[in-house]
């Protein structure tokens, strides 16, 4: 069965987790290519939707906040999954998924 095309829209193909301590945070890139930035702290986690990962884009217009839930918890760290689910998104079936080392300063696949 071929995914509908809302499925597709919903299909994250790319995730970076970009920060490995707390708070959790990462970037998404959708099918349609919209970037998306996840930050978890103290139990919230949002999900904004902005032109570009570049920061100085940010302010430029074309941004907007997706997502803002407060689970409750006071936590710091969520995982991808809970990253794509905050946004409605899943991981694409053939999803680039990466980890930003810090040690090394580039991105690795998790193992």
């Amino acid at each position: 069965m071929r995914p509908s095309a809302d499925d597709r829209r919903r299909a994250a193909p790319r995730a970076v987790r970009t920060c490995l301590a707390r708070p959790s945070q990462g970037d998404a890139w959708t099918t349609e290519g919209r970037y998306l930035y996840f930050r978890y702290r103290h139990g919230e986690g949002t999900v904004e939707q902005h032109p570009s990962e570049d920061t100085g884009t940010w302010d430029l217009g074309g941004s907007r906040l997706w997502t803002l839930r407060d689970d409750g918890t006071d936590g710091g760290e969520i995982a991808r999954p809970g990253f794509l689910a905050l946004a409605g998104l899943r991981p694409a079936p053939d999803a680039e998924v990466l980890v930003l080392s810090s040690r090394q300063g580039r991105e690795v696949k998790p193992r």
